[in-house]
């Protein structure tokens, strides 16, 4: 009788642990997650004087710094002529040296007069 109840607890208990088993193998691995590894990447390759593009292609500025912020998000400065922004990297295209903010200039001009 006893035999037949562990038995029966571990069936049990198998059964119940088996849709989390499922559910792990399904899950990508967190070194898998893309977007996870672009912002890192990001983070890592971005670099003070760095050039800054718009979504045109036209070059609007530099980087003049990179460094977390009170949350400790990492953080870009970027100066556009006499005016400076900050956008969190894991915002902006990194690419051969200069990035890409997802925006153009004049959309950029009209958000910083607000």
């Amino acid at each position: 009788m006893r035999s037949i109840l562990t038995f029966g607890a571990a069936a049990l208990a198998l059964s119940l642990a088996a849709p989390a088993f499922a559910q792990d193998q399904t899950q990508a691995p967190p070194a898998a997650n893309a977007q996870g590894s672009d912002a890192s990447a990001a983070a890592a390759t971005l670099a003070v004087g760095a050039t800054v593009k718009d979504k045109t292609g036209a070059t609007i500025g530099t980087v003049s710094a990179v460094k977390p912020d009170s949350a400790g998000k990492q953080v870009a400065t970027i100066k556009m002529g006499a005016d400076s922004f900050t956008v969190d990297t894991d915002k902006l295209a990194v690419a051969d040296g200069s990035a890409t903010i997802n925006a153009t200039a004049d959309e950029l001009k009209a958000m910083l007069k607000k």
